[in-house]
């Protein structure tokens, strides 16, 4: 109801289409197929016992900036990309 109630105040009376990247989610892209949750990992992961498990990580900033982190989960050692 509310959004008709907007539509009629825009001066182009023509529909709204969604955002391109809302598609590829209706449709599966961008999804990582047979995803494994974090809380199914080993329990020798969990208590940082054995050195050589890395977590990673993706930030996204203003416009097209990102940094990636990598974090050697033993002895937390960071790296940004």
């Amino acid at each position: 109801m509310l959004k008709k109630e907007l539509l009629e105040h825009f001066r182009a009376r023509r529909t709204i289409l969604p955002f391109p990247a809302c598609q590829h989610e209706a449709s599966g892209q961008g999804q990582i197929k047979d995803a494994v949750s974090i809380s199914e990992r080993p329990a020798s992961v969990e208590d940082r016992a054995v050195p050589g498990h890395w977590e990673g990580d993706l930030i996204g900033g203003s416009r097209t900036s990102y940094v990636a982190t990598l974090v050697e989960r033993h002895s937390r050692y960071v790296m940004l990309i």
